[in-house]
């Protein structure tokens, strides 16, 4: 880890050009314009700084992927950045770096109409013929093209930034039912470094973030490709400063002009002289947002497994100047497993979320009563992967109850004693210890062991968040009922999974591993049009703001794997490029 210093200048060892800054003195960055930091900037009567401690053509909230994408971009057409990231640099990882590193890259030789046709339908919807009305209908059919144009300049992009990435065919549409979908030729695409298949099973479990670059895939390799090759590329006009969370948006005459932020517990004002975008991620760890926001019980039935350090400082600072919002309550999730988050579960309220193995043979998924509800295939495959939590918060309105907050993942010992049941996100970041063989969640009763299936009913009847609602006679029967299917070799006649994913639940012990809605982050939040300019309440734009990342998410309808990446690259590109393209304020 380096020093302070380093830790605030970043990634630019050099100072700025183009007369936004001239020369570096204790750690902060000085010129004409600005000043040593103060224990609070002095504001005019307006709340107008009237000093700046930096000052750049486009300041940016946030280093993940709309927040490093955003800052190439605008560098590339002539502006100088200042980055605020809240996180430190050694342990700097965002909810892209956490991710399955996944983005759309439509073929080329596909329908350029189909392409819109099917952006259309993910993000509004409003072009299907079975839906009253669209979700975003006032931003299409602009919001469409411009993303159409952009995935399809995704690789050829990603290359210029570091020839070596590899970038991998993963996979095709989910949602093949849309108008345009097969004649718009639907890819997705996976960054990889060259080496990435030789890297050791037990880093890639469970440190993936010590690997070198070569064997680095995934999130890890497409964040370092953007921040570590394309960002220190352009150290001479981008600035980070690490350990530095936004605070506020500082607005005159109706125009945002800068940022207040946090740093080593002193504010510092930070100027935008042609704009401020924010890319500062979701409200995932924001207990009010999330009581707020969220379907059914936002504290104690979800989870996440992104960073924990998006806690919605965006969304709250967009509000406080007059930001509309857009559908908030959407998420990226389906259901995961999830341990307690922070220093104690009755203290936070909140869990931490693990991407989990819930779909596997000799496993099924039963509700707070021991009914099975669900073909468990559709959890982690197809179009209704990241629809999923909608299963999970269903309302029983005759009970007054969501019975299936939380679910149970039940297993035996041949499952136990086979693959990791959670891996990547918070476990492969050292965030949550987990073991190959699943025995410290055991320990730890993050998973329910019992010797027979009645004494994991009672052990499931015993845990806390069961509210005392399990019943082992319909365990023992979903159970029993499973085991039947599986000798019969037919299928699934319940809810039709097929056979492939078929094993029996025989092996004692038996266990159970809890399981909340959620998944890598939420959706909604801050309105903003096709170009990224964030939009008041009245849909009218505020002059010299923009948006991008999952604080902004375009996919208001429906979402398949892969989306939130793509929309980092496309629509940060675009606020890049739009907010270097304005007139610097005097």
């Amino acid at each position: 880890m380096g020093s302070k210093e380093e830790e605030q200048r970043g990634i630019s060892r050099r100072s700025f050009v183009k007369g936004a800054v001239t020369g570096v003195v204790g750690g902060v960055v000085v010129g004409a314009a600005e000043t040593t930091l103060s224990a609070q900037p002095k504001e005019s009567k307006t709340g107008i700084p009237k000093k700046w401690d930096y000052q750049a053509d486009v300041v940016i909230v946030g280093l993940g992927g709309a927040g490093a994408c955003a800052a190439i971009e605008a560098f590339d057409h002539k502006a100088t950045v200042l980055i605020l990231e809240k996180q430190p640099k050694a342990t700097h990882y965002s909810n892209t770096r956490m991710s399955g590193g996944i983005f759309h890259t439509p073929d080329p030789t596909g329908s350029r109409a189909g392409l819109e046709s099917l952006l259309q339908g993910m993000m509004s919807g409003e072009n299907l013929p079975w839906k009253l009305e669209g979700e975003q209908p006032d931003k299409m059919p602009e919001m469409a093209k411009l993303f159409a144009e952009g995935e399809l300049q995704i690789n050829a992009w990603l290359k210029t930034i570091d020839p070596e990435l590899v970038l991998e065919p993963s996979g095709s549409s989910y949602f093949t039912m849309y108008p345009g979908a097969k004649e718009a030729k639907y890819m997705s695409t996976i960054a990889r470094y060259p080496d990435s298949r030789k890297a050791p099973e037990e880093v890639e479990l469970f440190h993936k973030y010590d690997l070198p670059k070569l064997q680095k895939s995934r999130g890890e390799a497409l964040m370092h490709a953007i921040v570590e090759v394309g960002i220190k590329k352009r150290a001479s006009g981008i600035q980070i400063l690490y350990r530095t969370p936004a605070k506020r948006i500082v607005m005159d005459r109706g125009e945002v002009i800068g940022v207040v932020a946090l740093q080593e517990g002193k504010e510092i004002a930070c100027k935008g002289k042609k704009a401020v975008i924010l890319a500062c991620g979701g409200y995932e760890y924001n207990k009010e947002q999330r009581k707020a926001f969220l379907e059914g019980p936002g504290l104690k039935g979800w989870c996440f497994y992104g960073t924990p350090d998006n806690t919605g400082d965006g969304i709250e600072m967009a509000i406080q100047i007059g930001a509309g919002m857009a559908k908030v309550g959407k998420a990226a999730s389906r259901i995961e497993t999830a341990v307690p988050y922070g220093r104690g579960y009755q203290e936070t309220g909140l869990k931490m979320g693990i991407q989990a193995e819930k779909s596997t043979p000799n496993s099924i998924i039963v509700d707070n009563f021991g009914n099975r509800y669900c073909n468990e295939n559709d959890i982690g495959t197809g179009a209704w992967r990241y629809q999923f939590y909608k299963m999970a918060v269903y309302y029983d309105m005759y009970a007054m109850d969501y019975p299936r907050i939380p679910s149970y993942c039940i297993f035996d010992e041949t499952r136990r004693a086979g693959t990791p049941m959670a891996r990547s996100g918070p476990v492969a970041y050292g965030m949550i210890p987990w073991s190959k063989d699943n025995m410290r969640a055991i320990q730890e009763g993050w998973i329910l062991k019992g010797e027979t299936i009645e004494d994991l009913a009672a052990k499931i009847k015993a845990f806390p968040d069961n509210k005392n609602k399990m019943n082992g006679t319909t365990l023992a029967k979903s159970v029993s009922d499973w085991n039947a299917y599986c000798a019969a070799g037919k299928g699934d006649p319940d809810f039709k999974r097929p056979i492939a994913q078929m094993a029996p639940i025989v092996t004692p012990p038996f266990y159970a591993m809890p399981l909340y809605a959620g998944g890598p982050n939420t959706k909604g939040g801050i309105d903003a049009n096709a170009q990224r300019q964030v939009l008041d309440w009245r849909g009218k734009v505020i002059p010299r703001f923009y948006t991008a990342g999952e604080i902004s998410s375009v996919f208001k309808w429906t979402y398949q794997a892969g989306g939130n990446v793509t929309e980092c690259i496309v629509c940060g590109r675009i606020a890049g490029r739009n907010a270097a393209a304005l007139k610097s304020r005097a």
